[in-house]
């Protein structure tokens, strides 16, 4: 049996509740299939669309209502924890039901440690929350000299973050317990709430943003898996993706694909970052497989017949 981390994109839930339940629902017997196969799941998660939503909807409601108080981005990322585990526990229940297995699934609101000295807080660079006009953006600064602000793509000036590297997982014990008992664990969704050690040994939240496969691959080499799979709306991963000589590729090694990598093959918004967390996850330990893959033939991936597998040798 092995043991696999799964990171499923946060764009790849859908844009609304219902939505987000129907394509859960479609994605489970894909997921379930791996526990057929013999194998141990544990579940991780994008948030992108879900937590800005999130924020929207309580800047809106704040600046119409004062009875309403604004949330910060710690919280938006529980609150989108909760609902989007709650979709994948029904979801993933209604199949394990369907298949007579005897499965439990439970979710984890997920703390992520972080280092306060991580350069990343220099440079905050994650856009997040609703767009403002360059005069709403400069007195929001103005009151708040702890808030950047910049020019998003054209469409209005954005709250900026930071996005700090994961240093370990605060929950990683509780993890490990629900699964010694037979549970599916849902955990580190949105990449995790990012906290700090303060100077009296507690956990402090800071606004930031983790990115998603990153912190899957972190879960993944803490709790010892065999696999990370991160999926994706593609089967393999490619060189020169969408020209006429397009490869798609099979097998790499880390070196090879720190190699494509360099080269500049791997858009930095899209399949980059995923490339760099299964080769951070695949070059900790010799025998860890990372996979890129799509979904639906996740279980083909675990046999070799579909994916990009990444290993360290």
């Amino acid at each position: 049996m092995s043991r696999i981390v799964i990171a499923l994109g946060g764009n790849a839930l859908g844009n609304s509740p219902k939505e987000q339940q129907e394509r859960i629902e479609n994605a489970a017997p894909a997921l379930i299939g791996l526990i057929k196969q013999g194998h141990e799941i544990i579940i991780s998660h994008g948030n992108g669309p879900q937590v800005g939503m999130i924020r929207q909807a309580f800047d809106t409601a704040s600046a119409v209502n004062d009875k309403v108080p604004a949330f910060d981005l710690p919280e938006c990322t529980a609150m989108s924890q909760g609902y989007i585990g709650f979709h994948l526990q029904k979801g993933i229940k209604k199949e394990l039901r369907r298949e007579g297995m005897p499965w439990h699934v439970a979710t984890v609101v997920t703390q992520i440690v972080v280092d306060q000295n991580d350069p990343a807080f220099l440079n905050p660079t994650k856009p997040i929350g609703s767009f403002y006009s360059e005069e709403e953006a400069k007195k929001m600064m103005e009151e708040n000299p702890m808030l950047h602000m910049k020019e998003d793509a054209g469409r209005g000036y954005r709250q900026m973050v930071a996005s700090p590297k994961p240093v370990d997982i605060a929950e990683r014990d509780s993890i490990l317990n629900l699964l010694d008992h037979e549970f599916i664990v849902i955990a580190c969704g949105g990449g995790g709430i990012p906290v700090v050690l303060d100077e009296n040994g507690d956990y402090a939240s800071v606004p930031a943003v983790i990115d998603k496969d990153f912190a899957s691959a972190k879960l993944a080499e803490l709790v010892n898996a065999d696999y990370l799979f991160i999926l994706t709306a593609v089967d393999r991963v490619a060189v020169n993706y969408g020209k006429p000589d397009q490869k798609e590729l099979v097998h790499i090694t880390v070196d090879e694909a720190k190699r494509l990598c360099e080269e500049g093959h791997f858009a930095p918004g899209s399949m980059l970052p995923k490339v760099e967390a299964a080769m951070e996850f695949a070059g900790s330990k010799e025998g860890r497989n990372a996979v890129i893959a799509s979904l639906e033939k996740a279980p083909l991936a675990m046999i070799g017949e579909s994916g990009t597998r990444i290993t360290l040798s």
